[in-house]
């Protein structure tokens, strides 16, 4: 396996006989992040992850300089499963100047949910992944869907620009007691760790309800607002939305196989999201 830290060096080892697979990263992997390397390697010849803390997805009172940079134990980990080349530039590499072109995606799907907390979010998002399809141009790339609306969004964004590439979820890889696998789990305490299952079971709940038939959506939100505060959460929502454009179920439209549901809450100082398809 390759590690690369320029766009010219990455080029150079880029193979043009080869389908390309990207798997964007921010570094400080777990097994969620490997399971999208697997996933590449049935999608393509060369596998290259991105690894790059993009300072564009934080907002100022955000964690961008507590974020883990653990590059040599990451390449350790992506060179076991198989990944061909890594592709980790610094900031002066990627943004050599001051990014004041942006990709603003479509506020109806980016305004909404996380958008709607972090304002911004997804505008930093989707510039930095135009940036690095630019670089690797890839016929694939990978996205895992537990950031369900970032998926959702860079589908969104390949179709518009007409793109010649594929995007791909992989569904959401879980810890034995639901948690969503996520480098931000690290920040919990052991006891925080217990309660954060907690969110991935409320989840669930609203799930089951809706599979057996359940169409009031907004007491099934409310209660699992209420559960979650009530163990120590502070909710930024539970919703269930449809899945194509995250927009609320109309009254009387079908929820089973067409919906999902989506958390956010922060535990003590940590903020988790996660999501599970109806």
């Amino acid at each position: 396996m390759k590690v690369v830290h320029t766009i010219a060096d990455l080029r150079a080892q880029l193979s043009n006989r080869s389908k390309r697979v990207l798997v964007p990263t921010m570094g400080n992997l777990h097994e969620g992040h490997l399971r999208l390397i697997d996933t590449a390697r049935r999608h393509g010849e060369q596998v290259i992850a991105s690894i790059f803390v993009n300072r564009l997805l934080f907002a100022p009172h955000e964690d961008f300089d507590r974020y883990p940079r653990t590059l040599e134990r990451d390449c350790e980990m992506l060179a076991s499963r198989g990944c061909d080349l890594v592709f980790a530039p610094d900031e002066k590499e990627l943004y050599p100047q001051p990014q004041t072109f942006k990709v603003h995606p479509d506020p109806a799907l980016a305004d909404i949910l996380e958008g709607h907390f972090r304002p911004g979010f997804f505008t930093g998002v989707c510039t930095v992944v135009m940036k690095l399809l630019s670089c690797v141009q890839p016929d694939v790339a990978i996205f895992g869907q537990k950031d369900y609306q970032q998926w959702r969004i860079m589908e969104r964004l390949v179709n518009q620009f007409a793109l010649p590439l594929q995007i791909v979820g992989e569904p959401t890889c879980r810890a034995e007691d639901g948690l969503a696998l996520s480098s931000r789990n690290a920040y919990l305490n052991p006891t925080e760790r217990v309660q954060a299952a907690q969110l991935s079971t409320q989840l669930r709940q609203i799930a089951e309800a809706l599979r057996s038939g359940a169409t009031d959506t907004s007491t099934l939100e409310a209660q699992a607002t209420q559960t979650l505060n009530d163990q120590g959460w502070k909710v930024d929502y539970v919703t269930v939305r449809r899945r194509m454009d995250l927009l609320p179920p109309a009254p009387g439209e079908a929820l089973a196989g067409a919906c999902v549901v989506l958390a956010a809450a922060r535990m003590g100082q940590t903020r988790l999201i996660d999501n599970l398809e109806v």
